[in-house]
């Protein structure tokens, strides 16, 4: 095992939420996906009927998940006009 940094490790955050929260994100992928317009990835666990129903609701609507969930959070937390998070 290498001898790296031992103030940057692979678990390391930094001290306060608003230097994390404002880091920058990963760089594009190489694969052509859109991610160099959204430059965070969020996970969360549902539940496989709720993930059907969001599907589905996406399908109607004509557009893809990724796409109406980024509205409907963008939606319920506009930004903040004082910059702060």
């Amino acid at each position: 095992m290498t001898n790296g940094d031992p103030k940057c490790t692979f678990t390391s955050r930094p001290r306060d939420a608003d230097t994390w929260i404002r880091s920058p994100g990963p760089t594009p992928s190489k694969n052509g996906a859109k991610s160099h317009h959204f430059t965070a990835r969020l996970t969360i666990d549902v539940t496989p009927d709720l993930r059907g129903r969001i599907k589905v609701a996406a399908f109607r609507r004509g557009i893809t998940v990724a796409e109406m969930l980024r509205d409907l959070l963008s939606r319920e937390f506009p930004p903040n006009p004082r910059g702060t998070a």
